[in-house]
């Protein structure tokens, strides 16, 4: 028991050591250029010691790209701030860390990071307002429509860096983006009736 004990703990460390040198990799370099052996020399490990903790690069990267979202309590908020309080956090959230943008960059051409997007996004933006809609496919439905303008606002201000939002102040931005995502939370769900649906097709 004396012995497992210290093995245990340098196990641990190993571990936390390579998610670190992965975060910092995949940040700097992208999913597809990073690789195992320089993960591993950043992290002063074997290649080896990588294979075996996580099995492959994919393993890895899903491993590192664990994020939390640290969502405020949306119940919590007053009604008619929940836009501009979501739009302010997220705002805040990926300009205080690299990995989130890591992450979307990488999932438009990787479907390993693709998958780990929808899961964050699905199981924390979408388990949030599922406490303010009782109706799962319209909770569904507005946390998608979240997402959406939150994604889209983080890949051209962070990742395609188009000048007039990547050089906007982040309080003009949540002034812009804050009333759409307040009708996404709290606007009646719209009825698409049949005679509406048909004319669309047409």
């Amino acid at each position: 028991m004396t012995d497992a004990a210290p093995r245990v703990r340098r196990s641990d460390a190993t571990r936390a050591e390579i998610l670190r040198a992965a975060r910092e990799r995949f940040a700097a370099d992208g999913y597809e250029r990073a690789t195992i052996r320089a993960i591993a020399a950043d992290a002063r490990i074997d290649p080896s010691m990588v294979m075996r903790y996580y099995g492959s690069k994919e393993g890895l990267f899903a491993a590192a790209a664990e994020f939390d979202l640290r969502l405020p309590a949306l119940a919590e908020v007053p009604t008619d701030r929940l836009g501009e309080v979501l739009v302010r956090h997220f705002l805040d959230r990926w300009e205080g860390d690299e990995t989130l943008a890591a992450l979307l960059r990488t999932a438009s051409t990787n479907p390993v990071a693709a998958q780990r997007m929808r899961d964050i996004f699905a199981g924390q933006l979408g388990t949030a307002v599922a406490r303010l809609d009782p109706d799962p496919v319209t909770a569904a439905r507005r946390a998608g429509l979240v997402a959406s303008q939150i994604l889209g606002l983080a890949l051209t201000r962070w990742i395609v860096a188009l000048p007039p939002l990547a050089e906007a102040p982040a309080a003009e931005l949540v002034a812009w983006v804050a009333p759409t995502v307040q009708r996404y939370l709290t606007a009646p769900a719209p009825t698409v009736g049949t005679a509406t649906a048909v004319g669309t097709r047409r």
